[in-house]
């Protein structure tokens, strides 16, 4: 991993890798000052989803989810030449920490089931897994910018809500993928 990573003109120092999805690696960085969230688009190749232009499709999605009022880290800039996003940091635990830890309290749910309301008026549907999530000072924030146009199957009721407790698919995965960094 780098030590510094560029976007546009200005340099951040890597702090940490905080994960790495379907779309991208996503490193916690600073300027000195603040820290952020830098994510660089991959072109890693994945089973289950097709992707056009990554880079774009970020760009897109987090425009429809401002529009709908999803709570998300804002967008601060884009370096279109080495696909990178800059977005705000939002410390917290993910809910993923919270089921595994039996955390997850209740108005979570109701934030979450707030958010598939707006998002099911738009014809929306974001990624559910848990990893997506992170609660500071008890709000609830979806951390990625990943929307798609609505699909019952992979709505909250019918795919996500198996992953915020302690059930079968959720103790599944977590045998998966224990050896992991």
């Amino acid at each position: 991993m780098e030590q510094t990573i560029k976007v546009n003109k200005t340099e951040y120092r890597v702090l940490r890798l905080l994960g790495h999805g379907k779309g991208g690696y996503s490193y916690l960085v600073t300027d000195g000052n603040h820290q952020y969230t830098l994510k660089q688009i991959h072109h890693e190749p994945c089973s289950y989803y097709q992707f056009g232009d990554k880079l774009d499709s970020e760009l897109r999605d987090y425009e429809r989810l401002t529009a709908v009022g999803i709570p998300m880290p804002k967008l601060l800039d884009v370096d279109r030449i080495r696909e990178r996003i800059l977005k705000e940091y939002i410390e917290g635990p993910t809910i993923y920490d919270l089921v595994l830890n039996s955390c997850v309290e209740e108005d979570y749910l109701f934030q979450i089931r707030d958010m598939c309301d707006r998002l099911y008026d738009a014809g929306l549907n974001i990624d559910y897994f848990p990893t997506n999530f992170i609660v500071k000072e008890d709000k609830l924030y979806y951390i990625d910018y990943e929307c798609n146009d609505y699909m019952e199957q992979w709505n909250f009721e019918n795919w996500g809500v198996k992953y915020w407790s302690r059930t079968p698919e959720f103790l599944e995965h977590v045998k998966q993928h224990q050896n992991e960094g």
